[in-house]
């Protein structure tokens, strides 16, 4: 990897120059394009100073070209990058944003009217993407992978969200983790419906996908018909989702021409390999995909706090039900209420300790110690 002071994904796609790295609603970009308007947003963030030293930056784009470059911007600047989810009303935003400490807001023409009054009650400076995106390029500061890098919210299920956040060493370690098990190549193409404020669509597709110099498709928004136009077109090669949108292109596929199904069928038959996470498959659903499609879904088990630690394997049985056996890197032991490990085959509670576990939940040092037993979360 060569020694550029820069975070490991952006140094490792000085490697790929060349070669094409996003399609999206804005048009085609190579790692080259990437590199260059991450460099600009990155210039556009520090506005003269020489490194934003972990300030949080929250950023509210839809999925595309300008997402990513915004994303890598802020590492790039020596920020904490803080996804924000286009799904969220103005309350749930504006929590984020205070929880976060944020120092710099930034939005694209479609959120600008929500976020910029969000960014002033908060203190925060908003900054629109297309001037970020037209700054002059300006010297960057060294990151070193020990520095805090993201910080994505939980759902708040159990309580208010927290924020949880990784360094640039964790999501390498998630990165090549995933890159070993599933044999990412720099001829991988991968469609992306998944939304970039969970780590299902940040780490697993796009991240992955950039890591390796492979291609990203992306669509701003899960549409079952363009999936399947997509899928249909067959340059495809991996295909990564939840179980409703396995179950809305199963609808989809039984409500089309006899015609277009084959078009759909001998699409994913191209296809080496598709994935199902986020929630439990249902079998039946697991079933109907692997007679429309040919292929038998990999399940695997994760968290915002631990990106990916089991899956099904690439090579080999997948079961039904089962979300697999640890992956690269990931130790896992399951334990009784006192922390002591249990044979196999007792019920318990799963553990997880390696490099992919994140550093802590912001400004919650309480929760932080609870959540982990000896070393392991």
């Amino acid at each position: 990897m060569p020694s550029t002071g820069s975070p490991p994904l952006v140094a490792r796609a000085e490697t790929h120059r060349a070669r094409t790295a996003v399609v999206a609603p804005e048009g085609t970009f190579g790692y080259g394009d990437l590199l260059d308007a991450s460099a600009r947003v990155a210039a556009s963030l520090l506005a003269g100073r020489t490194d934003l030293e972990e300030a949080r930056v929250a950023f509210l784009l839809p999925p595309g070209f300008a997402h990513v470059a915004v994303q890598w911007g802020i590492w790039r600047a020596g920020g904490i990058a803080v996804p924000l989810a286009v799904s969220h009303p103005p309350p749930e935003l504006d929590f984020v944003i205070r929880d976060a400490d944020t120092g710099i807001v930034v939005a694209d023409p479609g959120a600008a009217d929500t976020l910029r009054p969000l960014a002033s009650a908060a203190g925060a400076r908003f900054l629109g993407t297309a001037e970020a995106l037209a700054h002059e390029p300006a010297p960057l500061p060294a990151v070193d992978e020990g520095r805090r890098a993201m910080m994505v919210y939980t759902s708040g299920t159990t309580g208010k969200p927290k924020g949880v956040v990784t360094t640039h060493a964790n999501i390498g370690a998630q990165v090549t983790s995933l890159v070993g098990a599933w044999a990412w190549r720099a001829d991988d193409r991968i469609l992306l419906v998944l939304p970039l404020h969970h780590v299902h669509g940040i780490v697993n597709v796009l991240a992955c996908a950039l890591w390796s110099g492979a291609t990203c498709e992306i669509l701003p928004r899960f549409d079952a018909a363009e999936t399947w136009a997509r899928i249909a077109a067959g340059r495809l090669t991996l295909f990564m989702a939840v179980p409703t949108i396995y179950q809305r292109l199963i609808a989809a596929f039984e409500a089309a021409p006899s015609e277009e199904q084959r078009a759909m069928r001998a699409g994913c038959r191209r296809m080496r390999l598709m994935v199902s996470g986020s929630a439990a498959l249902p079998v039946r659903t697991l079933e109907r995909w692997r007679e429309i499609s040919g292929h038998t879904l990999l399940e695997r088990y994760g968290m915002t706090e631990i990106g990916m630690a089991l899956a099904n394997p690439l090579a080999g049985e997948r079961r039904p039900g089962s979300v697999g056996a640890p992956l690269p890197g990931v130790e896992v032991r399951l334990v009784d209420d006192r922390g002591k490990p249990l044979p196999a085959g007792e019920p318990g509670e799963i553990e997880v300790r390696g490099a992919t576990v994140f550093r802590e939940y912001w400004r919650r040092s309480d929760a932080t110690r609870d959540a982990f037993r000896d070393g392991w979360f």
